[in-house]
């Protein structure tokens, strides 16, 4: 072969002879992993899997499958004989993930891969990921929080909407027209507020699934702030001041969003802060995008602690002592990240708690 002639061509799909080896590709996988051959021993098990199982790792390699994989469920049943990997229907091409339980009494979730060299041939290589249950015990808090939470909250409307309509129906002929109307007012305000806490439920869980649904179109933000400030003030005997820049440019937002976004925003001021409610409507200037709006609520309250402020969004989280389903500063971060903003929290250099969000420009290239 001539000097300058090529040599032959590298080998697509090969690990190179001086590559990290089987062992030291498992060991670096975020989930423990198991690898049975057809004769139902383990060939590999990585540093992950031992651990978790309690093995010594390089000693089970050549033991049968089912006494390296201590897995029980909570009849005390162990994963091979349940799943039984080498039998079965031969079009079985894997065992869908299950909740399975170590040694120690810690959940994780294991699943497996059925390999055959030959279709509807026997099970040649039996692959098992293990991985920590810990993200689905979180996700299953998170779930019962939410219904305990739901529930707690719609139970006092319910209460009361159901005393007043039994009271009405009761005693319709002996009340006077300013009870009832009284009756039907409060009964009114209670369905306003079970509404409310449907329509926040559901912005959850469309946030979380990612299923959430944005209509944006141009929109003065500085028109939509000053109507909500109205309608809030209208219902309180709090203070609120608006201060706004002259010739604001458009928003490219859902202004129903940006409405909802802006009004809890503001409601919570008032339910939470103390004193002068202040809300700010300025131009955001951008380098690299149209400018947008930055809007901002501040109240003279005792304000947000620093080690507090990272948990304001998060679901769940309320401040003072009156209570709320916890569920709107969460629902705020998601719809305004959902449109390419920001949201931030902050104390004011006198005291109570700033907080602001930033809405997007229109883009030149939308008219």
């Amino acid at each position: 072969m001539c000097a300058d002639s090529p040599g032959p061509a590298p080998r697509v799909g090969r690990v190179a002879e001086s590559g990290p080896s089987a062992q030291d590709l498992a060991d670096v996988l975020p989930d423990g992993v198991v690898v049975a051959g057809v004769d139902g021993t383990v060939r590999l098990i990585s540093s992950l899997a031992a651990r978790m199982l309690g093995r010594a790792g390089e000693d089970d390699v050549g033991r049968p499958l089912a006494e390296v994989l201590r897995l029980q469920d909570q009849d005390a049943q162990d994963w091979t004989s349940v799943n039984t990997p080498y039998a079965g229907l031969r079009t079985r091409t894997a065992v869908p993930e299950q909740s399975w339980l170590l040694p120690d009494g810690t959940e994780v979730l294991v699943a497996a891969k059925l390999h055959r060299e030959e279709r509807l041939g026997p099970v040649t290589r039996v692959a098992i990921t293990i991985r920590s249950g810990r993200g689905r015990a979180q996700l299953d808090r998170e779930r019962s929080d939410l219904v305990a939470t739901v529930a707690h909250e719609l139970r006092s409307p319910l209460t009361g909407v159901k005393g007043f309509v039994q009271a009405l129906l009761n005693r319709w002929d002996k009340l006077n027209d300013e009870q009832k109307k009284l009756m039907l007012t409060t009964v009114a305000a209670d369905s306003d507020r079970l509404s409310r806490l449907i329509a926040e439920v559901l912005d959850v869980a469309r946030i979380d699934t990612g299923r959430l649904q944005l209509y944006p179109r141009p929109s003065e933000a500085g028109v939509l702030v000053s109507r909500i400030v109205a309608s809030v003030s209208a219902g309180t005997s709090r203070e609120i001041s608006l201060v706004a820049d002259d010739d604001l440019p458009q928003v490219h937002v859902d202004p129903d969003k940006f409405t909802q976004v802006a009004t809890n925003l503001v409601e919570n001021a008032v339910r939470h802060g103390d004193g002068l409610v202040t809300v700010r409507v300025e131009r955001e200037a951008h380098p690299d995008a149209p400018d947008g709006v930055r809007v901002t609520v501040s109240d003279e309250g005792e304000g947000i602690p620093p080690e507090l402020r990272r948990r304001v969004f998060t679901k769940f989280w309320t401040g003072g002592t009156t209570g709320g389903s916890g569920l709107g500063l969460y629902i705020v971060n998601g719809l305004v990240r959902a449109h390419g903003g920001t949201v931030s929290v902050d104390n004011g250099p006198d005291g109570g708690a700033v907080l602001s969000c930033t809405w997007p420009g229109v883009p030149d290239d939308i008219f």
